[in-house]
């Protein structure tokens, strides 16, 4: 059995577990109405950016004027997965279920003969990735200091994938983040990117005649690396708020075990100090009685 000493030692370490945990909670709350907004705001313009897409790629078809990103390079030998994690811990299984959501994916590639490719963002994910899939990551953007990622860091990765893609490293690109539903659950998600899969949600033409200036070749090739920068910036947003969700829920359990074991400690605490109390008045007792 542990000494007074030891459970008064284990006592405050727990409390002051508990402080840092109840403060992580209560900051992760605070900045989880932002990012919710955020992504929230965000959504409306990303679905209607796919749709304007969508009904432009259905006029164009496949012809052989149509833009690479929505006509692709002809093949699907080489997959790039572009994985969004964080640089921070203490969200509960927040990263790991973006990494299991793309090692499943990765695995399932493989299987078919694909090669599969690596882009990751943010370090989290990184040593599991690169030790399930080694010499497989072939590009990394670094998030560490960048206090509220946005638009720009959406735009250098989103910049990144298409030289990428221009050069042929991959045929097909897939992304993968955390869609927030709210502080309780978010969903590992992953869509593809590249080529600009058409939705299968398409509107019907209302038999209006519709004239677009210029054409419509025209318009896909500005609209479609806006898309996939969009997409990716629409990730970038969930993964905040999910992120923090997630956290302020872990956070929550914890301070709520840190009590409970707090509770467990002292009951133990007062029954040891209790007996050695008792034991030593049985002792001064059987003394007096020798005498």
């Amino acid at each position: 059995m542990a000494s007074l000493k030891e459970l008064k030692g284990r006592i405050v370490s727990v409390k002051s577990t508990q402080k840092i945990t109840k403060a992580k909670k209560m900051v992760a709350a605070a900045k989880l109405r932002k990012a919710q907004a955020a992504a929230e705001a965000a959504r409306p313009y990303a679905e209607r950016l796919e749709g304007v897409v969508a009904s432009l790629a259905s006029k164009v078809g496949a012809s052989d004027s149509a833009p690479k990103l929505l006509s692709g390079t002809g093949k699907s030998d080489t997959h790039l997965l572009v994985v969004l994690n964080s640089d921070r811990g203490l969200a509960g299984a927040f990263n790991s279920n973006i990494v299991k959501a793309a090692r499943d994916k990765a695995l399932a590639l493989q299987a078919e003969g694909k090669t599969v490719r690596f882009f990751l963002v943010g370090r989290k994910g990184r040593p599991v990735i690169a030790r399930l899939f080694p010499g497989q990551i072939i590009e990394q953007y670094e998030t560490t200091g960048i206090r509220d990622i946005g638009f720009d860091q959406a735009n250098e990765i989103s910049a990144k994938v298409m030289e990428l893609y221009e050069a042929g490293a991959f045929d097909v690109a897939h992304l993968f983040y955390s869609k927030f539903r709210s502080a309780l659950l978010q969903i590992a998600t992953g869509q593809q990117m590249i080529p600009v899969p058409p939705p299968a949600d398409v509107p019907t033409s209302s038999g209006a005649a519709v004239e677009y200036e210029p054409d419509e070749e025209a318009i896909l090739a500005d609209l479609l690396p806006r898309n996939v920068t969009i997409q990716i910036f629409k990730g970038l947003l969930e993964n905040a708020a999910s992120e923090q969700g997630a956290s302020m829920t872990a956070m929550d359990n914890a301070t709520r075990n840190a009590g409970e074991l707090i509770n467990k400690l002292t009951i133990v605490y007062n029954r040891t100090r209790q007996a050695a109390i008792t034991t030593e008045l049985i002792e001064i007792i059987a003394g007096a009685e020798a005498l």
